[in-house]
């Protein structure tokens, strides 16, 4: 996406807090004047799209990445959970033989290593393919957003708008739940507990075998993770 008067491009990632940047962008290039025409920003994902000459020649390019295990997990207990279509979609592709109510974790995660699970969708397709360039002037991490916020009004007079009321995305407002292990509990008993307002945390939904799994399967990224951004942040 093009920030026209910084003459910036930010690569956006699903997942890595990419309603509240393109809703940002929306009201800094002047389609939108606040939060309360959020939703704007759900039609028009092409809307700022750079052309390659704008890409080639921004003077400012930046990319917000995650801790693969994190954003895992947060796909799972946010599409996955509200039976968004993401979810359906995934549905569809095991041919409609799963039901989502009883989908945990561990089956969706087992499930990604099946072509052409993992790049089917682009809430759990590996963060290595939204980059555009080579090299970004920042690489910054999502577990750490008060630095993209304090960076990007510094260095680019960005200002960053918090879109977490808008998609209810977050895990902020729950009782975070880590006191048994979640990986097997089914999506409609974890919807049960989001009602109370508690939501199992992210460490919680994985064993050791899962942690493998997933180490294998989203290898590029957690290399890209460990070498851009501090690797003491991963979860695992």
């Amino acid at each position: 996406m093009q920030i026209f008067n910084s003459n910036a491009i930010y690569s956006f990632i699903p997942k890595n807090g990419c309603s509240t940047l393109r809703l940002s962008v929306a009201i800094a290039n002047g389609c939108i004047t606040n939060i309360e025409q959020g939703n704007w920003i759900h039609q028009n994902n092409q809307t700022f799209k750079p052309t390659l000459r704008d890409a080639a020649t921004a003077q400012y390019k930046f990319v917000i990445l995650r801790c693969p295990f994190r954003r895992l997990a947060s796909v799972f207990l946010d599409k996955f959970i509200a039976k968004e279509p993401d979810a359906w979609q995934y549905r569809d592709l095991l041919k409609r033989e799963v039901n989502l109510d009883e989908l945990t974790f561990e089956q969706f995660v087992k499930s990604l290593a099946v072509p052409p699970m993992k790049g089917a969708n682009i809430h759990w397709k590996p963060q290595s393919a939204f980059l555009l360039f080579d090299e970004y002037d920042d690489y910054f991490a999502l577990e750490h957003f008060d630095e993209v916020i304090n960076t990007l009004k510094n260095k680019i007079d960005f200002t960053v708008v918090d879109a977490r009321s808008l998609t209810e995305h977050g895990t902020d407002k729950y009782q975070l739940l880590d006191d048994v292990d979640y990986s097997q509990a089914a999506a409609f008993d974890i919807a049960l507990l989001k009602r109370q307002a508690q939501c199992p945390s992210h460490q919680s939904l994985y064993t050791p075998e899962l942690v493998e799994i997933v180490k294998c399967l989203y290898a590029e990224d957690i290399s890209l993770y460990k070498s851009k951004c501090n690797a003491n942040d991963m979860l695992f």
